[in-house]
């Protein structure tokens, strides 16, 4: 294993979600790789998503919460660009055997990947609600 390889294993941290024998390769995958790199990315997720709906939705903080969890979902299915730049951050921190891993199956994987990414930017709804409050003073 390279010094790249070991370095990135030891900085995200431990496997976070249940892995068991009963566990697909996925499912292996999201849990021992994807969740610990979202959590390790969560600030700059954030920063990111912010900087988005400063420059794409610019009334954005006036929305309800509903409408801002619409907003969150569509931007990271439908913004082609906003995504690939998302996965991107996600990839950069991978091991060459992960991104091995990776490659055998994208598709599924980019689909998980950007699900625990809504579901995270989501459940932080409240940080862009603070952000408007901040951008006031």
């Amino acid at each position: 294993m390279s010094q790249r390889d070991t370095f990135l294993q030891e900085f995200r941290g431990p496997t976070l979600g249940t892995v068991n024998a009963q566990s697909s390769a996925d499912e292996l995958f999201q849990n021992e790789v994807l969740r610990p790199i979202l959590k390790l990315q969560n600030d700059l997720l954030v920063a990111v998503f912010i900087n988005y709906v400063n420059k794409n939705k610019t009334d954005f903080y006036s929305y309800t919460v509903e409408k801002k969890l619409s907003v969150i979902e569509n931007a990271i299915q439908k913004d082609i660009k906003f995504r690939n730049s998302l996965k991107g951050m996600v990839i950069a921190l991978f091991t060459l055997d992960e991104y091995q891993s990776y490659i055998q199956n994208s598709s599924s994987l980019n689909k998980r990947m950007m699900n625990l990414v809504i579901e995270r930017l989501k459940n932080q709804v409240q940080l862009f609600e603070l952000e408007s409050n901040n951008e006031s003073f």
